[in-house]
């Protein structure tokens, strides 16, 4: 166990099967080698042992929420609630178990009943910050008036008080202080953070998307990465609790359209892969693919899933330039808000396709006619038609396809969203 907290899997895998090979079907061996199991992308087998422990000791609370979160986070929301509710039974105070049920709740849209476990968290671990971080995301995405909104800054400030580490509090504080039309509040939230750490990347660029200091020309490197290796353990969790998230899909479906030539034919870049969301939908088209991200954290979520043919940790415009003419398809869901000025990447992008080969991409939906980028509260870029139109020509694709679909919700509202194809001509 020692090792494995250590994060030394390799290591913890020969000694729990050494503890098997002294003591067959020992229960807590095989409950966390289950659990190892998944964290090594073989989720079926860490399902199999841990069933089998629970037949060895039928009311051990932590492996019935264990067995929920492979369930959950294989997408199983419905195995996952009968585990939880399971872990509930047989400890009423796991409130781990009863965190867990919320979400799967809240994925599967019963909504009544998530904000009733959500609020019944809060009663049996008053001290438990995720707690009131999650019950703050909660009311901000489902507000049905001002007081829903007004509440999660009660919980984001609560949340905050109970684990200054937790920074995703902060961050959405300042959301929903910018919602309510807080804006000089949501200013010296950031201000505040950044005197006291003023070398910390997320108060610095949050400061300036919320209109606090002049907006950089896109989200710097240490920003992207300390967000999302910060988000990795809870990434897919949120996505699949923000019921809206469509991004990946809508653009797949997109793409599919455009395409011709046999299924699995294609060289394909995964940009800006994050978890490995976007894997099952890219790998009928691919041959080999490959994902790249800035968070490491985000990329060993992304292994876990086994799915890439490569994975690797890089600033996205320099490993394009890195790799010329090496793909059919460089696709990129959610990754590009992050860029200011689309130039410089998508040029990066056409030079590492193949002549004839497609970009897709989305980014957020700015209003208005004139070539402008707009950096919003969000901490993401916005971007006009005017803009992308012209970056694509600028950097030389031919034949070009913007339309518009909701990306997802943000603070119960559709987040709008250019949804972008480019050809490289096949000339070269």
């Amino acid at each position: 166990m020692q090792s494995h907290q250590a994060g030394d899997l390799e290591a913890a895998e020969r000694q729990y099967r050494e503890v098997l090979e002294l003591r067959a079907a020992q229960p807590d061996a095989m409950h966390y080698l289950g659990v190892l199991c998944h964290q090594r992308a073989r989720s079926d087998e860490g399902v199999r042992l841990i069933e089998a422990a629970l037949k060895i000791t039928p009311r051990h609370p932590d492996a019935h929420n264990n067995l929920g979160n492979i369930h959950k986070e294989c997408g199983r929301l419905a195995a996952a609630e009968r585990c939880y509710r399971k872990a509930l039974e047989c400890g009423a105070q796991h409130y781990n178990a009863q965190n867990n049920l919320a979400v799967v709740l809240e994925a599967q849209e019963r909504v009544e009943e998530a904000f009733e476990a959500y609020a019944k968290l809060l009663r049996q671990a008053p001290k438990f910050a995720q707690g009131y971080y999650l019950m703050g995301r909660f009311l901000r995405n489902y507000a049905q008036s001002k007081e829903h909104v007004e509440q999660s800054v009660q919980c984001f400030r609560k949340a905050y008080e109970l684990d200054r580490h937790n920074l995703r509090a902060l961050e959405s504080l300042g959301m929903s202080l910018y919602t309510l039309n807080r804006i000089k509040e949501a200013v010296q939230v950031y201000r505040d953070w950044l005197a006291r750490e003023p070398d910390h990347p997320v108060p610095r660029h949050m400061l300036a998307a919320c209109g606090g200091a002049q907006a950089p020309l896109r989200a710097a490197d240490d920003y992207v990465r300390q967000v999302f290796d910060a988000f990795a353990d809870s990434f897919d969790e949120q996505l699949l609790k923000n019921l809206g998230y469509r991004a990946p899909q809508v653009l797949a479906d997109a793409l599919g359209g455009m395409l011709t030539g046999a299924a699995g034919a294609f060289e394909v870049l995964d940009a800006g892969c994050g978890t490995g969301l976007c894997e099952p939908l890219l790998r009928p088209y691919a041959r080999r693919l490959v994902g790249v991200d800035l968070s490491g954290g985000m990329i060993e979520k992304a292994r876990l899933r086994g799915g890439y043919d490569e994975l690797e940790v890089a600033e996205l415009t320099g490993y394009l330039q890195a790799h010329p003419a090496a793909y059919d398809i460089v696709f990129s869901a959610d990754t590009l808000e992050y860029f200011g000025e689309l130039r410089e990447v998508l040029e990066a992008a056409h030079a590492a396709l193949r002549p004839g080969g497609w970009l897709a991409f989305t980014v957020e939906v700015a209003q208005g006619e004139d070539d402008r980028v707009d950096l919003a509260p969000s901490g993401r870029y916005q971007h006009t038609h005017c803009h992308v139109e012209r970056a694509l020509s600028s950097a030389g694709y031919s034949q070009v396809s913007i339309g518009t679909d909701t990306l997802r919700k943000e603070g119960g509202q559709p987040v709008a969203g250019w949804v972008v194809l480019a050809q490289r001509t096949a000339q070269g």
